[in-house]
């Protein structure tokens, strides 16, 4: 539909744009004609292409298109378009008001006749003695608005700051448009709440506003605003008391007091602290108490179980013990009987040992006897021989002295008629020096022991 309207309202344009452009044309035609004349002096009406002066301007082509125009411009101008959450009424020249509302969407009305008047379906906000602070991102300065003034019950003045959610009732916007003076939010929103609030303030104290009853003055101002704007078709969704303010010498005396009873609901709250530290402190004792006769009562019953089990262990202990000294003694004889034939066996060996040993010094007896034996035997046959040999050659004797003493003395031979007086000095001197004696008497013994034996 709002392209048919669209449509008409160019159709309309494009006519009317026609029936003026036919007669402009021409009129500009005329022009260039007589300008052009005026220039080369020719007669330009002969061509057929600029009309002759005596040629009038053709007016009924035009004025036919302007009326056929003028059909679909009253067309569109019939339909009327109602906005989202908008409502509207008819007012005709004729009758005034219409009865009946006009929802959003299309809608038809009589051209020419009749208009349509709209009104916001949507929720309107009245707010007194509200001070909006501007956001941190925005650079508009804050709104202040003054407070509404009331008076309590002892004459002193109070500013309240009053917020009113309402909006229009859609059935009677014939009689806000007829009856109500426009616009509707300033002329009696604002005085109907302001006088509410003025009569209903005089029954109640300050202290009933401000604090014990402030929910039920809240609650009868909105229910007289809903009555009285309901009557004039406005409906109230909510009314907020937002904020009160009290006079300053009232301030202040109701600060102190508000003060100390703070104060004394502190000292109220502490009191119930500190009885209640009190009553866990005794509580504490008490458990403190139980938990110690229970801790003994567990230590004699443990005590109880530990001596219990001690007698009964005892039952298998004793058994086990007599059956270890049973097994000890018999390990201490096993070990005794092991230590006397230990002691037997050592003595035996010791026996056998002694016997080996006596039989070994037998045979070392033996050994040595056959030994002084063989060396006397071998001695006197040495003797025997050597005395037979120096029986024979008496010389030999002197070969022997010169032998012994060969690295004492030096030895000469002489001829054998000296008849021996060398040997005679020596055995001589050898008797006066005790020294060439001894050393006489070991070569002696030295001959009688044989080669490769101890003396």
């Amino acid at each position: 539909m709002l392209a048919l309207k669209f449509a008409l309202m160019l159709a309309a344009a494009l006519l009317l744009a026609t029936a003026v452009g036919i007669p402009l044309t021409n009129l500009i035609l005329r022009l260039r004609a007589q300008f052009m004349r005026s220039i080369d002096g020719l007669n330009l009406t002969d061509g057929g292409i600029i009309p002759s002066e005596t040629n009038s301007i053709p007016w009924r082509t035009p004025l036919a298109i302007a009326l056929v125009a003028c059909l679909p411009a009253v067309i569109a101008t019939s339909i009327v378009v109602v906005p989202s959450g908008m409502g509207g009424v008819r007012v005709s020249q004729f009758s005034g008001t219409v009865p009946g509302t006009l929802y959003p969407g299309i809608h038809f009305v009589t051209p020419l006749i009749e208009t349509v008047k709209t009104f916001d379906l949507r929720d309107h906000i009245y707010t007194a003695g509200v001070t909006e602070e501007s956001s941190p991102e925005s650079k508009q300065e804050p709104k202040q608005k003054s407070p509404l003034t009331v008076q309590s019950r002892e004459g002193l003045n109070i500013g309240l700051a009053i917020t009113v959610r309402y909006h229009l009732d859609p059935r009677r916007l014939d009689h806000v448009e007829a009856q109500l003076p426009q616009p509707v939010d300033k002329e009696i929103v604002p005085p109907v709440v302001a006088s509410a609030w003025r009569e209903l303030a005089p029954s109640y104290t300050v202290t009933e506003i401000f604090s014990t009853r402030r929910e039920e003055v809240r609650a009868k101002a909105a229910e007289t605003i809903t009555r009285k704007l309901a009557a004039d078709g406005i409906l109230v969704q909510e009314v907020m008391l937002r904020d009160i303010q009290l006079p300053a010498e009232y301030a202040k005396g109701l600060e102190g007091l508000l003060l100390k009873e703070q104060e004394n609901d502190q000292m109220g709250v502490t009191t119930e602290i500190q009885q209640k530290q009190v009553r866990i402190a005794e509580l504490q004792a008490e458990a403190e108490e139980v938990a110690k006769v229970k801790e003994s009562e567990g230590e004699a019953q443990s005590k109880v179980l530990e001596a219990k089990g001690e007698a009964d262990a005892m039952q298998y202990t004793l058994p086990l013990k007599e059956k270890q000294i049973q097994q000890s003694k018999l390990e201490a004889e096993a070990r005794k009987e092991a230590t006397i034939q230990n002691a037997q066996a050592d003595a035996e060996a010791k026996v056998i040992d002694s016997k080996a040993e006596l039989e070994r010094r037998n045979l070392f007896a033996d050994a040595e006897a056959n030994r002084i034996r063989l060396i006397a035997t071998a001695n006197a046959e040495r003797m025997k021989s050597e005395a037979a040999l120096l029986n024979q050659s008496p010389l030999l004797i002197n070969k022997i002295v010169a032998e012994r003493l060969s690295d004492k003395i030096q030895v000469m031979m002489v001829p054998s008629d000296g008849k021996f007086f060398f040997a005679n000095d020596v055995f001589k001197s050898a008797t006066a020096n005790p020294a060439l004696k001894q050393e006489l008497e070991s070569a002696d013994d030295a001959k009688e022991t044989p080669k490769g034996q101890s003396r």
